[in-house]
């Protein structure tokens, strides 16, 4: 995409800090145009709450980026929504934000979409099915599995399984889950990160990654084969690694990024180095998606405390990502 590449930013959760941390993407310079999908009366009346100088404009494709002004793609809301008091009657309007932005990187006006945190709760108590972003965004581009990646930190590090109780973890490490994802995650490095041979460090399952055998047989029979039968294939694999020394720094200076196999053998080091600035980047779908890694916060909204410094990253890493992109088989 020639000239400043247009990311969509949904506002997210209305009664949470989602509106006040979009308003301060007109604080700051980006390398791209960020255009936020929300309710300007909103938008407008956080900003005079907060004594934020920001003008708002309706957003209009041939509109360049100004500073100290935010483009704003008006979706109303049903009600009027008052900071950290939640309301199902909205509930829609953040859907409706979502598929907005969807529609507009489908059809290419929008090189990148970036979402500030939703409740999930409250969509749910509107009658409203819904597990997050990842798995609504994943059904509605018929993406028959995702990858999630945290980035922040000078880290990348991509997850077998998510959100699984731990004893649940082993069986769902199977051979297929981890050839998947693996190729997910190697497609994805080089077609949005531009990484044209990516080196994938690969965590073992079992404390020092089963020891021979002696604590965990995963990596002998489920983890090594998969990374062998890669490497037939010219992945660049190192591993099964043992998680608890994997986050060193001559070793992570072997990889491009980290495959880990469950949420907290990646994350806790991640977030211990980037948290409050981290992100989520889901691969996988075939439109650049970045994210906060936090969520609504209604105990801080409309207070202006909130940090805005997960929301610049992902606005930044979705710009570099939509300049970095290359077409599918390059």
């Amino acid at each position: 995409m020639s000239g400043q590449p247009l990311i969509a930013v949904t506002a997210g959760e209305p009664a949470g800090i989602g509106p006040e941390l979009c308003l301060r993407l007109a604080d700051r310079a980006f390398a791209g145009h960020p255009v936020v999908l929300g309710d300007r009366d909103l938008l407008a009346q956080r900003a005079a709450a907060l004594g934020l100088p920001v003008t708002l404009r309706d957003w209009t494709p041939e509109a360049a980026a100004q500073a100290g002004t935010l483009d704003v793609l008006h979706l109303p809301l049903a009600t009027p929504a008052q900071a950290g008091r939640l309301d199902a009657a909205n509930a829609g309007q953040v859907l409706r934000l979502l598929d907005r932005a969807l529609a507009g990187c489908r059809r290419g006006e929008f090189a990148a979409m970036v979402t500030a945190p939703v409740h999930k709760g409250i969509i749910n108590a509107a009658g409203i099915p819904f597990t997050g972003h990842t798995e609504y965004l994943a059904e509605h581009t018929g993406t028959p599995r995702v990858v999630m990646m945290l980035a922040g930190g000078g880290l990348r590090v991509a997850l077998v399984t998510t959100h699984l109780p731990l004893r649940a973890v082993p069986e769902a490490v199977t051979a297929e889950a981890l050839e998947q994802t693996l190729r997910i995650l190697h497609a994805e490095m080089r077609g949005k990160f531009g990484i044209d041979d990516p080196r994938i460090l690969v965590a073992g399952l079992n404390p020092h990654a089963g020891e021979g055998g002696y604590l965990g047989r995963e990596e002998i029979e489920v983890i090594a084969p998969v990374l062998e039968r890669l490497r037939a294939d010219g992945m660049r694999l190192v591993g099964p690694l043992p998680a608890d020394t994997m986050f060193t720094q001559p070793v992570l200076a072997q990889g491009d990024c980290v495959l880990a196999m469950y949420h907290d053998q990646g994350l806790t080091a991640l977030k211990y180095a980037s948290f409050g600035h981290g992100i989520n980047v889901t691969l996988g779908l075939p439109i650049i998606r970045t994210s906060v890694d936090h969520g609504t916060a209604l105990d801080l909204a409309g207070s202006g405390r909130a940090d805005p410094g997960s929301l610049f990253v992902a606005v930044e890493q979705a710009i570099e990502m939509a300049r970095r992109r290359r077409p599918e088989g390059a």
